[in-house]
């Protein structure tokens, strides 16, 4: 005995020196300390010659202490929430994670099957890919140092995909431990799951943040510690007595201690507790890959990566734009979720030990996440520089577009809704969800009684089963296409109620100067809805429908959707067009009144033409003196719409002598000269970083000016 404990002190004291040699190396090459962990674990594992720590025992003991790692980390994850967090960071970042989430959980699937891999390996194929590394991209940011902006949206993001991971977890092992992908089986293990968070919050709240409170007052950061780790442990046992992950209960556990108020004083206590035992799961996760494996299926690890890299950006700046974060944070944000990590591990891990995966969906896994994990820094390295030149890019109309999008959502957080306006939304969203409710119903019952219903039917009548086949399906396809209209409806009804509040109809008999902005901003909101909702859907009922049926219907739904946006977003040209000579002539008719161009004129101009123009973003005037820095630089040169995201729509500029000044519309070439004053349009933050770009220069936020 003696000698077996010798041996595995022995095996451990080599694997965490290679782990340290590793994760040194991999630092100094710019990558995270975990793929130094992961490299560590394959070199001393059993399929790569050499040093080998194979033995029995030390397997056995390094697999029991990452699972210590696992509670840990998730605890130290649950922390990091609290019901008032997540009421803070919005609706904004959830709707964000769900749109993600449910295109690559979507997307996994469909690449498992057409990989010939059965419906639960797809399943856990696409939970696998759903799901960001946290550790990767906050070490990616404290390395680089990045601050704000884009960051707060990504780390809002990553708080609602981690709690997607938990319930993917939970149905995971609900379905891993046999309960199957039924529809019947599956509705009631997420009935059970509900109920079984509610009473442990429920539970949880009355005991452990009053225990945490107690602790903390004694002023012992030791005892402190152990209670923390007492409630982590309880909370992981809890769950794994009621059949769920012991991941689950470690993250409720975390969350209770946050309700504490004390979550960053246990949190800085257990850190690097969870470092070490985190360190030694990434390093377990690496002795049970077999790199023979990653070489046989070489061409979906390459699928796969690419799918991760193009999905995620795409599916994050997407959902992040619409839900009103601006476009250069949204694709900032893409980039650097582009990756898998530490859930994915877990989730495979799951499916192996239960036996519900095949071996080889574990090293495909670890071998996507190593991949992606080399991108990462050099994504957010680059995302400012991509983020920029994709704006660049765009056409005209989409740039228009764009900056307006951005005011009118600002102006929907900022303008309370009437009571009345209220319960219309609230209605309709109550509408909406219920549709998509009765249209997942509709689909998974269809599947659940198809076969034994078109035996019975046509063993009792003697009817063609191949008729009574075809009947069933047209009638399910008939019922799902009303519902489905359903849900479109209620999205347009949805849509059109949220963008009247920004831009209000005129009254019968008035001309609605505003229709053109309305449109456009209804259809931008008609596909925000949509995606949010129909994504998850196709991600749910995807196990129920022949291969990409559901994603073949929602792609062609979003084609047209998109369409809608791109012919209104041309009439949205014109009618910005329009407006800016309207402007303009406004400015030109004050400045000539006033003998020159006058600050204080022109914005009570400007509050003028607001009012005749409904839809127009928030508007300011900018007077640009002699030591202005972007005197003598064109406007292209400037960039004002992709530094800071904000549209000049007109230029007024002074007379010689008592002449009144000339205003024109803006053009790339148009050389900025002292005394300009220069109309800008977008939300306030937009024109408040145009105006310090145009009165400071590069002393903000880093960004330097093009040279003169």
């Amino acid at each position: 005995m003696a000698g077996e404990l010798a041996q595995s002190i022995q095996d451990l004291s080599i694997i965490l020196g290679t782990a340290a040699v590793t994760s040194l190396i991999s630092q100094r090459l710019k990558q995270p300390p975990v793929l130094g962990y992961l490299i560590a674990g394959i070199i001393l594992g059993p399929h790569v010659p050499g040093i080998v720590v194979g033995a029995e025992e030390t397997l056995h003991l390094t697999h029991a202490l990452s699972e210590l790692g696992v509670i840990l980390l998730m605890f130290t994850i649950g922390i990091e929430f609290s019901l008032r967090k997540i009421a803070r960071i919005g609706v904004s970042a959830g709707l964000t994670a769900l749109l993600e989430v449910g295109l690559m959980v979507s997307l996994g699937y469909l690449a498992g099957r057409l990989f010939g891999w059965n419906a639960t390996e797809s399943l856990f194929l696409g939970a696998c890919l759903g799901i960001s590394s946290t550790m990767l991209v906050a070490k990616a940011f404290e390395e680089q140092k990045l601050r704000g902006g884009f960051v707060e949206v990504t780390f809002a993001v990553l708080v609602f995909e981690d709690m997607i991971a938990i319930l993917l977890l939970a149905v995971l092992t609900a379905v891993a431990s046999g309960a199957g992908l039924s529809p019947g089986e599956f509705a009631v293990t997420i009935g059970k799951l509900i109920g079984f968070l509610l009473a442990l919050l429920a539970g949880g709240l009355l005991v452990v943040p009053r225990f945490i409170r107690g602790v903390v007052r004694q002023n012992k950061g030791e005892t402190t510690l152990i209670a923390a780790i007492a409630v982590c442990f309880g909370m992981s046992a809890l769950a794994a007595t009621a059949g769920y992950s012991v991941a689950l209960g470690a993250f409720v556990g975390g969350m209770l201690v946050s309700e504490s108020g004390e979550g960053p004083r246990v949190e800085h206590l257990i850190k690097p507790l969870r470092d070490i035992f985190a360190a030694i799961f990434f390093i377990a996760v690496g002795l049970q890959i077999d790199p023979n494996l990653v070489l046989v299926y070489w061409v979906p690890v390459l699928v796969l990566t690419a799918l991760v890299i193009v999905g995620k950006v795409l599916g994050v700046s997407l959902g992040a734009f619409l839900s009103g974060n601006g476009l250069r944070n949204s694709v900032r944000s893409g980039l650097s979720l582009a990756q898998i990590g530490e859930f994915s591990f877990i989730i495979a891990i799951l499916g192996q030990s239960k036996g519900a995966t095949g071996e080889f969906l574990f090293p495909v896994a670890v071998a996507v996440s190593l991949l992606t994990s080399l991108t990462t820094p050099i994504f957010v390295r680059r995302s400012e520089a991509l983020a920029e030149a994709f704006d660049r890019r765009l056409p005209a109309r989409l740039q228009t577009f764009v900056t307006f999008y951005d005011g009118w959502i600002e102006q929907l957080r900022a303008v309370p809704p009437a009571v009345s306006t209220w319960t219309a939304i609230r209605r309709a969203i109550v509408m909406l969800l219920v549709d998509a409710i009765l249209l997942l119903a509709v689909l998974a019952g269809s599947r659940l009684v198809h076969w034994p219903l078109v035996t019975m039917i046509s063993g009792r009548f003697t009817l063609s089963a191949t008729l009574v086949d075809t009947t069933w399906i047209s009638f399910t396809v008939v019922v799902a296409a009303v519902l489905l209209f359903g849900v479109l409806r209620r999205a347009a009804a949805l849509a059109r109620i949220l963008a009247e509040v920004v831009v209000p109809a005129r009254k019968e008999g008035k001309l609605d100067l505003g229709s053109a902005p309305r449109r456009v901003f209804t259809a931008a909101l008609e596909l925000a809805f949509s995606l949010v909702v129909g994504l998850p859907l196709v991600a749910i009922s995807q196990p129920f429908l022949p291969y990409s049926a559901g994603l073949v219907v929602l792609g062609v739904v979003v084609a047209a959707l998109l369409f809608s946006v791109w012919q209104s977003a041309t009439n949205l040209q014109g009618h910005v067009r329009a407006g800016s000579e309207l402007i303009v002539e406004m400015l030109a008719r004050q400045s000539r009144e006033a003998g020159g161009a006058d600050g204080h004129k022109a914005d009570e101009s400007l509050i003028e033409a607001h009012t005749m123009l409904p839809g127009f973003p928030g508007m300011i005037a900018v007077r640009l003196p002699a030591e202005s820095p972007a005197v003598g630089r064109t406007l292209g040169q400037l960039s004002l719409r992709v530094r800071a995201g904000a549209t000049v729509l007109a230029i007024t500029r002074e007379g010689e002598g008592d002449a009144g000044g000339d205003t024109v519309m803006p053009a790339p070439r148009e050389v900025l000269r002292a005394g300009d004053t220069l109309t800008l349009a977008g939300t306030q933050e937009a024109t408040d970083k145009a105006r310090d770009l145009l009165l400071k220069g590069s002393n903000i936020d880093n960004e330097y000016l093009a040279p003169r």
